[in-house]
């Protein structure tokens, strides 16, 4: 594989994508319960995956592998999903959405992303060079918080 493909969402795939996250997040043994507390949240709809700047990731035979979603304004915006299929993780398909995505907010004029991660993803993040900044309420499970992470999208001056 030479890497995913990446392209902006398709409407009525909002559906697909959405039950690509529930499977993503199920990756890391959360029970039944948890992950239907979850279902809300993940659920994308077709009218907003444009709005959500939605892009997919597609491997060599079409399958969609993954998706990654970039919301808000600039200077500050945020990366408010990045999900992939547990087939696929650990075949650079998270890398290169994040990747996409940064450049994007880049040319955007975005300096900096927040993340509210998934405690299992926070290592991701922070191997790309995120910085964890505080503890966020999750807006699906009452009492669980989740790590709230920075990236700058502004390269550091040379010293």
């Amino acid at each position: 594989m030479s890497g995913p493909r990446l392209r902006p969402a398709r409407s009525g795939e909002a559906a697909l994508l959405s039950a690509l996250a529930l499977r993503s997040k199920g990756h890391w043994d959360y029970d039944a319960e948890f992950l239907e507390a979850c279902r809300d949240e993940l659920t994308l709809r077709d009218d907003e995956l444009a709005g959500r700047r939605t892009v997919v990731a597609e491997l060599d035979d079409g399958r969609v592998a993954g998706f990654g979603t970039l919301e808000g304004t600039a200077p500050t915006g945020e990366l408010g999903m990045l999900f992939v299929d547990p087939d696929a993780i650990g075949r650079g398909v998270g890398r290169a959405l994040l990747g996409h995505l940064v450049a994007e907010a880049r040319a955007l004029g975005f300096t900096l992303l927040t993340i509210d991660a998934d405690p299992h993803a926070e290592a991701f993040y922070l191997a790309a060079g995120a910085v964890r900044v505080r503890a966020v309420p999750s807006e699906s499970i009452p009492g669980r918080v989740l790590p709230q992470l920075e990236l700058s999208l502004v390269p550091e001056a040379p010293r």
